[in-house]
């Protein structure tokens, strides 16, 4: 089914950040309460589950962030078929339909359940908020400054989530942790389906223009999309396999840093501070990393951003002081930047705009697998060797990752001269 834009002669302002300024400034707008929704989860929820609900074992800790990103990888790769099919704000609106339970389920959980549950729903939220948040920028962006609109998109979001992270740590401690969950959740929720329901405008007819001026449009089937953007194409392989070791880590520094930083004797104001930097410097930074890559190329950003987050990550093993770990968590978060809006960028440039939201809907699979990874992996070597052996062997993937980037991708971006 298409949408009845779809057939509109060439859209006022397609293919440029400028022309479509409103849309687009709207769209980082509704991105960063995206990244808020997840924002206040990063210091509380590890925390409710050892004090209030008395887990100890750091793998079931850590579950619900295998549910999150198993499902948000899921809903990812479906939000970019059906935004191709229904139109982009469809999915867009279902996507914070979800949103809107989870903090009530989470005030109200007897158990460790419910709350792992409602990261399902999270997943979803996430899953098809951000993904189409993300297509809709580069419909509206044009070939020239996707680097640069994936950088303000990733920015949002992710500055958001650390603004969200620092507030809901500091407000726990008078509010409490579920009350603090839910207030700023619910607010959040009910602000970010308004904006997407009232003012959010359709953008599927921008990429149907640009499909028709663009030559090698043949139709792909999922089947093949799936396939050229896991394995066929060097380009997309890499991309793929680098975003999923990216939120392997992520989801590592979300479930097991904050439980890391409490054994070492840290406060809950400073746990929460070292929870926002690493996401402050990550979405900060990226209004720099994103254009930048438009200038310099996509592969060696991708590659030395990975070996900047695994230095990162192997000084917080190293690290026996807050200091050491501020700075550590400042490499983290640059690195991530360098990677973040290069990845879909990359996407971008390889994939024809007929099939280009299945395939970010690809990647976003696999990035987005890499949290239900890293929450596995990370919880099963700290319960078995100690937080310590956990984060490092994190590291050292995330080392690996870089070295394939840079032996086995080819640059995707041409470059002005």
């Amino acid at each position: 089914m298409r949408s009845p834009s779809a057939d509109k002669t060439a859209p006022h302002g397609a293919g440029s950040v400028r022309a479509n300024w409103e849309q687009f400034t709207l769209l980082v707008a509704v991105n960063a309460f995206v990244g808020a929704t997840v924002g206040i989860e990063r210091v509380l929820l590890p925390l409710l589950a050892e004090r209030e609900i008395g887990l100890a074992s750091r793998a079931a800790i850590l579950s619900f962030i295998v549910s999150f990103g198993l499902v948000k990888a899921i809903a990812n790769l479906f939000a970019g078929r059906m935004s191709e099919h229904w139109g982009r704000k469809k999915v867009l609106i279902a996507g914070w339909l979800f949103a809107l339970p989870v903090p009530a389920i989470i005030l109200l959980a007897p158990s460790w359940s419910w709350i792992v549950f409602a990261n399902v729903l999270l997943g979803i939220n996430q899953g098809l908020c951000w993904s189409t948040t993300v297509i809709m920028k580069i419909d509206l962006a044009g070939p020239e400054r996707r680097g640069f609109a994936m950088g303000l998109n990733e920015a949002s979001g992710y500055l958001a989530v650390s603004a969200a992270a620092l507030a809901s740590g500091y407000l726990a401690g008078s509010l409490g942790l579920r009350e603090t969950l839910f207030w700023m959740g619910e607010i959040i929720a009910v602000s970010g389906l308004l904006i997407s329901a009232l003012f959010v405008r359709e953008s599927l007819h921008h990429v149907h223009f640009e499909a028709r001026q663009t030559p090698g449009g043949q139709q792909r089937s999922f089947a093949e999309v799936l396939l050229l953007t896991s394995w066929k194409d060097r380009a997309l392989f890499s991309v793929s396999q680098a975003g999923m070791v990216n939120n392997l880590n992520d989801g590592m520094a979300w479930g097991l840093l904050p439980l890391y930083f409490a054994a070492q004797g840290l406060s809950l104001e400073r746990i929460s501070f070292l929870a926002a930097v690493y996401p402050a410097v990550w979405g900060s930074m990226q209004l720099v990393t994103g254009g930048l890559s438009d200038r310099t190329g996509r592969k060696w950003m991708i590659a030395l951003g990975m070996l900047v987050q695994a230095a990162g990550i192997l000084l917080l093993v190293m690290g026996t002081e807050f200091g050491t770990w501020a700075v550590a968590a400042v490499l983290l978060g640059l690195g991530t930047a360098m990677v973040y809006p290069t990845l879909l960028a990359a996407v971008g440039d390889v994939a024809h705009p007929s099939w280009r939201a299945s395939a970010v809907g690809v990647y976003r699979l696999w990035r987005d697998g890499g949290y239900a990874v890293g929450a596995l992996l990370a919880g099963s070597l700290a319960d078995a060797l100690g937080m310590r052996w956990a984060i490092g062997a994190i590291g050292a993937l995330t080392l690996l990752s870089g070295l394939i980037v840079a032996t086995v991708m080819y640059e995707t971006h041409q470059r002005p001269c």
